[in-house]
């Protein structure tokens, strides 16, 4: 455990990639096979499900530090994250073990959930007893399914790579499809060759940066190749030894909610692999997202959803043909074989082939990208024609060029504390239009604003906080800030009626009073022309 702590220590207080893929690289070289296999879990992202609710947590951690609640709760709001607030109150420890990750993880923390209140917490106060501050915060941060650290997937995986001499796209590939940890399931990640990948596993996704400059600056328009850009959920179907299966970008098993396609998929050969995007398609036209929303996160999908929100697999490369992995070749050349895959389908397949955007000039296609919002598109991908399918989010061969986004001027009404290393600032936020002479909730976000005026904001809701909930603070209405989305949608959820996706902050107003901001008659305009144009 002492081992993960320090490596946890590293990689948080390091902002040079190079220093933590050391780090990353020596732990994994230090450290037993069932250490690792845990370490590598946590790292990537993954969650056991939170062992003790908060409020016993809290309570328990209160009376072994022996202050009352009302002075945790300031020690709280302060730090603003329990499992730091929690480790800091504790007495010292008086003990130490010299137990591994593995143990602490497969002795303690999984029997932890099972276990009845009295006999919970006689084990919490153990663990506590034998570590320090630092160790305790870690520990916490399991315990409440909240552990995060500053390092993204691929550099775990290229400290995986330095250590085992595994190329890193094996290694990448290996880790999709739900990676339970293990020594042998650590071991087999980082066994020499690639012959052992599973039939269901799908392959890491090649990702596209946003376009930053003009189009023309990416040399001539006859070395891309343009698509719109779906608006919909990224997936590979995967046909392999008689089997199907349907995988999300976020490695997410979703068969069973689209039997349709699934069915369609099971007239492919064995040994296909196909990138596509999953869409609404509602008579051989894309529907909006929030149309297909109605069919996420069902088991089971019944007859009445399927007739009421059909889909299909708008599909746009092809990375395995015949047992093959074709990702090396160029996009030209998978295309063509995609497309005489797909030749063969019938009319009524669920899979169809993402037409490509005719247009002679760079000029043109600025032209044909303004017909984005009327074809239910958030833009096109451009992509060099002689580009092989890679790994992550590399630059310089896919670009996204999405449509400018819709703007509203908004008020800020609510805050709340961040996450991470912004727990201890309001940086989340809930903004108003108004409707009469009141501000109604429209949207919340928490990105946009550099770190100097996140601390002018911070400091403003302290000195202009209204009321307390809980954690979140009724703020005086002043501020105005021109909120950016991409997408508008009715909503019953919602007090204002109308629901945005991906909102992010684009501005802040500082030129504006709150009476100039938008009214919520102007989002619902907005929806009258977003439906209107769709």
């Amino acid at each position: 455990m002492k081992a993960f702590i320090d490596l946890y220590q590293a990689l948080d207080t390091s902002t040079s990639t190079r220093v933590k893929t050391a780090a990353l690289s020596d732990y994994f070289s230090r450290v037993a096979a069932r250490d690792a296999a845990w370490a590598v879990f946590f790292l990537i992202g993954e969650k056991l499900p939170q062992a003790v609710p908060i409020k016993r947590l809290r309570e328990l951690a209160v009376h072994q530090a022996g202050v009352p609640e009302w002075l945790f709760a300031e020690c709280y709001e302060a730090v603003g994250d329990l499992a730091e607030t929690v480790a800091h109150l504790l007495p010292p420890g008086r003990s130490t073990t010299d137990a591994s990750l593995a143990d602490w993880v497969e002795q303690r923390l999984l029997k932890l959930r099972a276990l009845p209140e009295t006999e919970q917490a006689i084990l919490l106060v153990q663990t506590w007893d034998e570590l320090d501050d630092r160790g305790r915060f870690v520990w916490n941060k399991l315990i409440t399914g909240a552990f995060r650290v500053g390092v993204s997937q691929q550099l775990v995986i290229r400290g995986l790579a330095q250590t085992s001499g595994v190329d890193a796209k094996i290694i990448a590939h290996r880790l999709m499809g739900g990676w339970q940890p293990s020594e042998a399931a650590l071991l087999a990640l980082l066994a020499p060759g690639a012959a052992d990948t599973h039939l269901s596993r799908p392959y890491p996704f090649f990702l596209a940066h946003p376009l930053e400059n003009a189009p023309a600056s990416l040399g001539p328009r006859e070395e891309w190749q343009a698509e719109w850009k779906w608006d919909g959920i990224r997936a590979q179907l995967i046909r392999r030894a008689g089997q199907t299966w349907l995988w999300s970008r976020g490695d997410e098993l979703i068969t069973q909610q689209f039997p349709e396609i699934v069915a369609a998929g099971a007239a492919l050969a064995d040994g296909t692999v196909i990138d596509g995007e999953v869409l609404a398609w509602i008579d051989g036209e894309v529907a909006s997202f929030a149309t297909l929303q109605r069919r996420l996160g069902r088991k089971l999908v019944g007859k009445k959803m399927l007739d009421e929100v059909p889909v299909a697999l708008l599909v746009y490369d092809l990375l395995e043909c015949e047992g093959e992995d074709i990702r090396t070749q160029p996009l030209i050349e998978r295309r063509a074989r995609l497309q005489q895959l797909l030749s063969h389908a019938t009319a009524d397949s669920r899979l169809l082939l993402s037409p490509l955007v005719a247009a002679a000039s760079w000029d043109d296609l600025r032209g044909a990208r303004g017909q984005s919002r009327a074809r239910q598109v958030e833009g096109l991908m451009l992509k060099r024609r002689d580009s092989p399918y890679r790994v992550g989010r590399p630059r310089g061969d896919w670009w996204k060029w999405k449509i400018e986004p819709y703007t509203l001027d908004v008020v800020l009404i609510y805050a709340q504390s961040g996450n991470g290393r912004r727990a201890s600032l309001y940086t989340d936020y809930t903004f108003g239009l108004w409707a009469g002479a009141e501000l109604v909730p429209f949207a919340k976000a928490y990105s946009g604003l550099t770190d100097q005026e996140i601390a002018k904001v911070d400091a403003f809701i302290r000195r202009n906080t209204l009321e307390k909930f809980g954690p979140v603070r009724t703020v005086k209405p002043e501020l105005v800030f021109e909120l950016a989305f991409e997408g508008i949608q009715r909503s019953t959820r919602h007090k204002s009626g109308v629901a945005v996706r991906f909102p992010r902050i684009a501005r802040w107003r500082r030129d504006k009073k709150i009476e100039d901001a938008d009214s919520l008659e102007s989002a619902q305009r907005m929806l009258e022309e977003s439906v209107d144009s769709g």
